[in-house]
């Protein structure tokens, strides 16, 4: 069961697009559990940047790019994580094309930022720690 906040908006974005935020916010951390490779892909930007702070210390961030996401979708390297499913996703911002989302689960704490493309809503970038 994910629980979904508004916490503030810069400009109003209405309901269909509120939902299509989270479902990608959610599509991207089912994904991962899943090993589904199809549904990671079509839910990250090409240019994605995902860094995990401190993951190599204190002062390191261990970059990630969306071909190695997938590689790592790929493996199975999220399935443990998926053992507790609940997802709390917060809407922090949202303007026509770009969004600000904290999503809290089990294993994460993650600001995702996503991007509208042609193509549908897409995280561009991701700053993640272990809970």
């Amino acid at each position: 069961m994910s629980l979904v906040k508004l916490s503030h908006m810069t400009k109003t974005v209405d309901s269909t697009d509120l939902e299509l935020i989270t479902q990608t916010a959610r599509d991207y951390f089912e994904a991962w559990y899943d090993g589904d490779v199809e549904r990671m892909d079509h839910v990250l930007h090409a240019d994605l940047v995902k860094r995990g702070a401190g993951q190599d210390g204190p002062n390191s961030l261990r970059i990630t790019t969306k071909e190695r996401m997938l590689e790592l979708t790929s493996l199975g390297e999220g399935r443990e994580d998926g053992a507790d499913r609940s997802l709390d996703i917060r809407v922090e911002d949202a303007t026509e094309d770009t969004a600000s989302v904290t999503v809290r689960s089990a294993v994460y704490h993650e600001y995702v930022h996503l991007v509208r493309t042609p193509a549908g809503w897409k995280v561009a970038n991701a700053l993640w720690r272990y809970t």
